[in-house]
């Protein structure tokens, strides 16, 4: 492992300026007008993987944006890894809240790359390749490798299940090896064994045929955007519990006994509060801030809007009001059914002065990944190596929802390594990535890839 170190060292510079020429390019996956950066990054990383080292590497096609695989069979009585990491980004908006000109144009300041896709997933994504690389030019992998990139995980994975159906041989594999995570602190390392799962839909809400003057006829016909507000406001009672009728059903309630475990992870409610500067935490009564988002479901408007939103004023009273909803799962909740039990009830206590309609856009599998599986002690293990501490197991907030579809089409679990940190501010303005936690991701994989084939053995 020195020459992997050695390795790594002595590159370093142009792994971050690689890492920097994918970052210009802004595969946005929610933005038609990206398509073309799309098809321009995954070819960008299959030649990143073929300088890396793979021994081929093919962009793909898909249903969607391509699918970028490739990999190094060693010996195939060996065991095989399969890396996933996406290189989609979300939209920069509002682009007048980020402190560079151009939020695709990467700037190291404070320690930290700061650019969109820094950090998710461009970032931890690029750790892997070149840990690979490392791997690789100084003969020291121990195990077969393959690599899955895909270009939509931001928008929900929609042609991902597909594309791995119909290529289930060729990404055939013992574990796949994740790093869309994040960790406790910077000197506190941690595993996400858990992930919530998620719906989201798209809310029309119609009142009159048209836009009319508010002031002739505000009063007696029903504002949409008002109607809209207060129906999404009742979704969540004074307890910040979820009212709509059979959604917590399928919910598990947590053991006393593991909610005392999560309660050993370090956290600071006031460096929390002060890191987002609120005052005070909201959510279900009767849960801690790390039980609320790592076990409980959530309810949230992500975006709502209608109306007039220009400069200057215009008394109009809106013909159309619209809202995208997301709901965070637990597991054992069914995002299908979920997703069926929202639209039915917020269609049917839509009030008749309105006509509402709701449209599911996505949504996934909560996942939970044991703590006595192999790659997750080989994990364990690597973490320790890099920064002399064993990691905390946590259940993330977070969604990644094709996890759990992998487990159900390819039938192989996930371990996932992060690096992120809270404070990376990923899918808002001004993301980064601290430099330390790049190389630190860099120089901790390879360790991964070495205990687990010893463990495999």
């Amino acid at each position: 492992m020195e020459k992997v170190k050695q390795y790594i060292e002595e590159n370093k510079d142009r792994f971050l300026e690689e890492l920097f020429e994918l970052i210009r390019i802004p595969s946005i996956s929610s933005l038609k007008d990206h398509k073309p950066d799309m098809e321009k990054a995954a070819n960008k990383l299959k030649d990143l993987l073929l300088s890396s080292g793979c021994d081929k590497a093919q962009v793909m096609p898909s249903t969607g944006n391509p699918v970028v695989y490739a990999e190094k069979m060693i010996d195939p009585a060996k065991p095989t890894v399969l890396v996933y990491a996406h290189y989609d980004v979300m939209p920069v908006d509002p682009v007048d809240l980020w402190e560079q000109d151009d939020p695709f144009e990467p700037i190291v300041k404070d320690g930290k790359i700061w650019a969109r896709g820094a950090d998710d997933d461009k970032g931890q994504g690029m750790m892997h390749i070149k840990a690979f690389e490392s791997m690789v030019k100084t003969d020291s992998l121990p195990c077969n490798v393959k690599f899955m990139l895909e270009g939509e995980e931001e928008v929900g994975s929609p042609s991902l299940p597909q594309w791995c159906e119909e290529n289930k041989d060729l990404v055939k594999a013992d574990v796949i090896l994740v790093s869309d995570t994040g960790m406790i602190a910077p000197d506190i390392p941690s595993i996400t064994t858990g992930l919530r799962g998620l719906s989201y839909w798209e809310v029309e809400m119609t009142g009159p045929n048209r836009d009319l003057h508010s002031g002739l006829f505000g009063g007696a016909v029903a504002n949409p955007i008002n109607v809209l507000a207060k129906m999404i406001s009742d979704m969540v009672d004074e307890n910040g519990h979820i009212t709509i009728p059979g959604f917590y059903d399928d919910v598990i309630e947590v053991s006393d006994k593991e909610r005392a475990k999560m309660a050993e992870a370090p956290f600071s409610e006031e460096e929390y509060k002060k890191a987002i500067d609120v005052k005070e935490l909201y959510g279900e009564k009767g849960y801690t801030t790390n039980e609320r988002t790592g076990i409980r479901p959530s309810f949230d408007v992500c975006g709502i809007w209608g109306g007039y939103t220009g400069e200057g004023a215009k008394t109009v009273l809106p013909s159309k009001a619209y809202a995208k909803i997301s709901s965070r799962l637990v597991p054992n909740q069914n995002n299908e059914k979920i997703a069926k039990l929202f639209k039915e009830h917020f269609e049917k206590i839509a009030p008749d002065y309105v006509k509402v309609n709701v449209k599911f856009l996505h949504g996934g599998q909560a996942y939970v990944c044991p703590i006595d599986l192999p790659a997750y002690k080989a994990a364990e293990k690597a973490y320790e190596e890099t920064y002399n501490r064993t990691p905390v197991p946590v259940r993330s907030g977070g969604s990644i929802p094709i996890i759990s579809e992998f487990e159900k089409i390819l039938g192989i679990k996930s371990v996932l390594m992060g690096f992120g940190l809270e404070a990376d501010a990923i899918h808002s303005p001004n993301e980064n990535f601290p430099l330390e936690q790049f190389y630190n991701g860099i120089n901790t994989i390879p360790y991964f890839y070495k205990y687990y084939a010893e463990i495999m053995k």
